[in-house]
């Protein structure tokens, strides 16, 4: 994150000593993006947050991915993956994924494991209900709309307060703001469509008593099922620019003008190899000629994949695209509005859409998942 946070208690001075109650040592561990070169935190333990007791292979059911083939556009109904109790971390149903990045979606309703994601950041968009994100900085309350960036290695899960539907993007790398809205120094600028006021972390310790207490880990060369000595909620306290954060995408503030605006104006974030972009209600064209709906477009070096969570997306109208759809229109193809759409659309002076979009740099494969709830003739909505 840009901006610095300090939670709880902490020494005046870093690497200083800072004593419990009885006289000891908290633990002081630094959790550093890119070595020692980059964003970090300081967090006190109230146990050493290296002493594990067992640690075992996690093998996680198989899943299989294939390639677009035959090229074409595809459409995937969420809502079908609604197959009973499920956690939001060993629950999730993989549905695109890449070198670069995987996304995936799960109806859960119940608390997760305690997950380490080792390999990346994860982004969870909340399409419905409310939770509480547990990490070791703290906790996080979400509900619908909003993001949550869990950065590479925090400890977390994800208690529901309730049945929650998430859309969940784990990366190969970081997630963070573009840099095109940040200063040299990390501020948010004059030209950004959020600020950080807009973006909210845990505001107090969260701690939890507990002796051998498992973690999944994911990591590299798969997964690791750790058993810690302590629980590792055990943090007195923090400072430092890399926490957990959530940003609710009511709070993205749309950039509009007199013809139509490309989809970087929509942009919330970016990781390796791929963004994020947020479609909100917004105020649209305002040209006398101009043409609201977008242009037919190809984008020879990306696929895009939209995921439609609330109001009525006009472009895609008669295309069979519902409330949690996801449309994949991948490089190779050229696509654009269904067919009547730019005529309905003159004269429109509002959109009332909602919707999240991941644009890879690198083909999406499809996952088994995806396979199962395809709406099929979606490739031949054009031909109308």
């Amino acid at each position: 994150m840009p901006y610095y946070r300090s939670v709880g208690e902490i020494p005046r001075k870093r690497h200083t000593q800072f004593r419990r109650p009885d006289g000891g040592l908290y633990a002081e561990e630094l959790m550093g993006q890119e070595g020692f070169s980059s964003d970090s935190s300081l967090l006190y333990h109230r146990y050493a947050p290296t002493a594990i007791a067992s640690a075992e292979v996690y093998e996680p059911p198989a899943t299989r991915q294939s390639p677009n083939l035959p090229l074409k556009p595809r459409h995937l109904r969420t809502h079908k993956l609604d197959t009973g109790p499920a956690d939001a971390v060993l629950g999730r149903h993989p549905l695109l994924a890449n070198g670069d990045v995987r996304i995936g979606y799960v109806v859960a309703d119940r608390p997760s494991p305690l997950y380490r994601d080792a390999v990346g950041d994860e982004c969870l968009y909340v399409e419905e209900g409310t939770a509480t994100i547990e990490t070791t900085f703290g906790a996080l309350s979400v509900g619908t709309g909003d993001y949550v960036i869990i950065p590479t290695s925090v400890v977390h899960r994800i208690v529901p307060d309730g049945p929650v539907r998430l859309l969940t993007i784990e990366a190969t790398g970081h997630i963070g703001p573009p840099k095109r809205y940040l200063s040299v120094r990390g501020q948010f600028l004059e030209h950004s469509p959020y600020c950080e006021r807009d973006v909210r972390g845990p505001g107090e310790p969260l701690q939890a008593e507990g002796e051998n207490v498992e973690v999944y880990v994911k990591h590299r060369a798969g997964w690791t099922r750790h058993v810690y000595a302590h629980h590792p909620f055990d943090v007195v306290g923090w400072d430092g620019c890399l926490y957990p954060w959530a940003f609710s995408i009511h709070d993205f503030e749309p950039i509009t003008g007199r013809l139509h605006q490309p989809p970087p104006v929509h942009q919330t974030f970016e990781g390796p190899n791929f963004v994020v972009c947020s479609f909100v209600p917004r105020k649209v064209d305002y040209h006398p000629l101009a043409i609201p709906v977008p242009y037919n477009h190809h984008n020879v070096d990306s696929d895009e994949m939209m995921f439609y969570t609330g109001g009525n997306y006009e472009a895609r109208r008669g295309s069979g695209i519902e409330q949690g759809s996801i449309s994949l229109h991948p490089s190779g193809f050229t696509h654009g509005p269904q067919p009547g759409a730019v005529e309905r659309s003159i004269g429109a002076e509002h959109f009332d859409e909602l919707a999240v979009m991941v644009d890879t740099f690198r083909p999406l494969d499809l996952c088994d998942a995806a396979l199962t709830v395809e709406d099929t003739a979606y490739a031949w909505t054009w031909n109308r």
